[in-house]
């Protein structure tokens, strides 16, 4: 059980630290600076590692990958980011995976892009709501009001959530050329080594 978390741990402990530390940062290209940060473009990618985990091992190994990989990215987070901001992404985190999880458990066996851009998008929306109410509302700099793409004023932290899931719905689409690309090299376990 453990050789087979040691790569998907590694890759989420990585994704989830690096998250923390970008979320920081703003996005300064192309005028996006009060939309996004390079935290949007790192953090969707860990959905991905939830859902080949979750498609090779099964919903009780994918769980156990959150469960540790929470742990490990809460511990290493307190040390490279702010603790607001791991307490509010270990939250999102744990919550927005485990639902990613269970949303991908229960469409595995439909058309293979739907359970993971489903579980991706369900989990996403939430780990969102989740991460950026917590580590920002309330936060005066943070709740200063920025024009909105037009649409008038918003708090700048819910700019951000806003914009920030609308690049996870993007990366949660192109994901799904790499996940659709690994199906015959990442089977269920059950069925790994039997022709497809």
């Amino acid at each position: 059980m453990l050789r087979q978390l040691a790569l998907p741990v590694l890759a989420m402990a990585a994704i989830v630290v690096a998250s923390n530390i970008l979320v920081q940062h703003p996005f300064p290209h192309w005028g996006l600076g009060d939309y996004l940060t390079w935290g949007a473009f790192t953090y969707p990618v860990s959905f991905l590692v939830t859902d080949l985990t979750n498609r090779r091992y099964g919903v009780g190994t994918a769980r156990r990958l959150v469960a540790v990989g929470f742990v490990l990215a809460v511990v290493l987070s307190v040390a490279l980011a702010t603790p607001r901001i791991a307490l509010a992404s270990g939250t999102a985190f744990l919550v927005g995976q485990m639902l990613d999880v269970t949303v991908f458990d229960g469409l595995r066996r439909q058309s293979w892009w739907r359970a993971p851009l489903a579980g991706s998008l369900i989990g996403s929306a939430l780990d969102t709501a989740l991460f950026f109410s917590l580590a920002f509302a309330g936060d005066p700099e943070m709740a200063a009001n920025v024009p909105f793409l037009g649409f008038g004023p918003l708090p700048l932290w819910v700019s951000l959530a806003i914009c920030d899931f609308g690049v996870k719905v993007a990366i949660a689409l192109l994901a799904l050329l790499p996940y659709g690309a690994l199906l015959r090299v990442v089977r269920p376990v059950e069925t790994a080594g039997q022709p497809s």
